[in-house]
């Protein structure tokens, strides 16, 4: 019997898996520090180019169905794996993981490749950072794509104090705060972590409102754990090695540290518009429990050039869980919005 974690006879390895699902990896200096970015003819003026924005906890890796699929309509396509996460690793110190700063790391990026603007797709935290692109460098963004994220108003209270007050102080955004508490969580077994999270949703998102508040609050320890949550996995086993493979390297200081710094995040923005004036495409996932369509709301508000789109039977993880629905919206709103994807 192999050993727990051992290589699965006629599996592929992790790098087999990057070298056959995405496209090159290149190291470029951006703000500072090298980031690894997987791109597929991102230099080329000749073509609309199209950046992706990665989550927590995930790496450029999440936008593989998407980089094949607009790459092959010839888009030129890049995703690079941002400051904390995979063969970009951690750099700094945890204020240098602010959202301004890691916004100049994309303005880098796109400088390191002679890009002046971009369409930018985001998901989760990268959806974040896409919007703070779009409000604060709105000069380097052509039009926006936020997967599950929505774009809101300055709150009173920065986010990790409104869900202590509001979900309590299990919540996992409250957890995450504690130095040490959710890398232990989350690293003790990496493997456990990745095969309970990255799964379809469980429970439909009524349903899910049903569950007691010690489970709505989805604390860390829950991840994996807990049978109500739990849906069907869409990884294959060696796409899921990708994952566990990075983070047994990387170890989650650096990806957490993005939530370590939503205070910051919110002293920095005091005084700064809301006003999004860029084109943008809201996508939400219809049972998507971390962050639910109801976020949404309002959001024509802040962002009056904005369109909408639902993914139907969808949990959090939309590009990967349903890429083929998320590849067609993408290129039909690219394409309409801004013209075809290669000129000359």
């Amino acid at each position: 019997m192999p050993r727990p974690g051992a290589q699965e006879p006629g599996m592929t390895t992790p790098t087999d898996r990057l070298a056959t699902d995405m496209p090159p990896c290149t190291q470029v200096q951006a703000n500072g520090i090298p980031v690894a970015v997987y791109e597929q003819h991102f230099a080329d003026p000749q073509r609309l180019r199209v950046l992706f924005l990665h989550g927590f906890p995930e790496l450029a890796y999440s936008w593989r169905h998407q980089l094949r699929a607009l790459a092959a309509l010839g888009y030129g396509v890049a995703a690079p794996d941002l400051r904390g996460y995979g063969r970009t690793g951690p750099h700094g110190e945890l204020e240098d993981y602010r959202m301004a700063q890691l916004a100049r790391d994309v303005t880098g990026v796109l400088d390191a490749f002679g890009v002046q603007r971009a369409v930018l797709v985001g998901h989760d935290f990268g959806g974040a950072l896409a919007w703070t692109l779009a409000r604060d460098h709105a000069d380097r963004v052509l039009g926006i794509v936020s997967l599950n994220t929505p774009y809101t108003r300055r709150t009173e209270t920065d986010l990790v104090e409104t869900m202590r007050r509001t979900r309590g102080p299990d919540h996992y955004m409250v957890r995450f705060q504690v130095p040490g508490e959710a890398e232990r969580l989350l690293g003790a077994d990496v493997r456990a972590t990745f095969e309970g999270l990255m799964r379809r949703p469980g429970l439909s998102q009524q349903d899910f409102a049903q569950l007691p508040a010690a489970l709505r609050a989805l604390p860390p320890e829950l991840f994996g754990h807990e049978p109500r949550l739990q849906g069907e996995p869409f990884l294959a086993p060696d796409e899921l090695e990708v994952y566990v493979r990075a983070y047994e390297r990387t170890g989650f200081t650096g990806p957490l540290n993005w939530y370590r710094n939503l205070h910051r995040n919110w002293l920095d923005t005091a005084g700064t518009p809301d006003h999004v004036a860029v084109p943008a495409l809201m996508v939400s996932a219809a049972d998507d429990h971390f962050l639910p369509p109801a976020t949404t709301r309002g959001m024509e508000a802040i962002v009056p050039d904005l369109e909408r789109a639902l993914v139907p039977d969808c949990g959090h993880w939309t590009q990967q869980e349903r890429p083929e629905a998320v590849n067609r919206l993408l290129h039909e709103w690219i394409a309409r919005r801004f013209g075809p994807a290669r000129t000359g």
